[in-house]
């Protein structure tokens, strides 16, 4: 079956977080929409636009994997949004796979709770958001059950690695990370 994912882009998103998901993973055959907040175009950290598949209010089908950017102010845009926190507990309830990266992990998951007695990195600096419940850790990428938390946008590429290889697995991934020459 088919597996999805969807990036949930608030205006201020950091390019290269929200960009190499959807690259890696669709090389990887899974089916990724780009939602938006409120508009159809959502303008960047760097003020480049880009426009997505749907409107978060819009989305019907729940996901495999929700992918939430960092960016600031993109993710305490998506931290204001009560659709991104409803949607977010939802798929932690299901099982499903919550990523999230740069400041997303301590700004969208942290104060929702879904953190708490796991382990998670996120942007050094932003942990100082993070409760004592959570676990930080320096990794550039941490899988704690079905969390996804990565650092930054250098770290881009292997977070959208390794949420390919929970949704499609290890075979598949490393195919992709092969053919685009991201080193092992």
């Amino acid at each position: 079956m088919l597996k999805t994912a969807l990036v949930i882009l608030a205006e201020g998103f950091e390019e290269i977080e929200a960009i190499a998901p959807v690259d890696v993973l669709r090389r990887a055959g899974v089916r990724v929409a780009l939602a938006g907040l409120t508009e159809r175009r959502v303008k960047s950290s760097r003020n480049i636009e880009v426009q997505v598949d749907i409107l978060l209010a819009d989305l019907v089908e729940i996901p495999d994997a929700v992918i939430l950017p960092g960016g600031i102010p993109g993710a305490t845009n998506l931290a204001k949004s009560e659709e991104v926190s409803k949607l977010v507990k939802k798929m932690n309830t299901e099982g499903k796979i919550v990523a999230a990266i740069c400041a997303a992990p301590a700004a969208v998951l942290a104060p929702l709770g879904i953190l708490d007695g796991k382990k998670a990195t996120c942007y050094p600096g932003c942990e100082s958001d993070f409760s004592n419940k959570i676990s930080y850790s320096k990794k550039r990428v941490v899988v704690d059950g079905n969390i996804i938390t990565s650092q930054g946008p250098g770290t881009a590429l292997e977070f959208s690695l390794e949420i390919a290889t929970q949704l499609v697995g290890k075979e598949m991934a490393e195919n992709v990370r092969g053919k685009m020459l991201i080193p092992s």
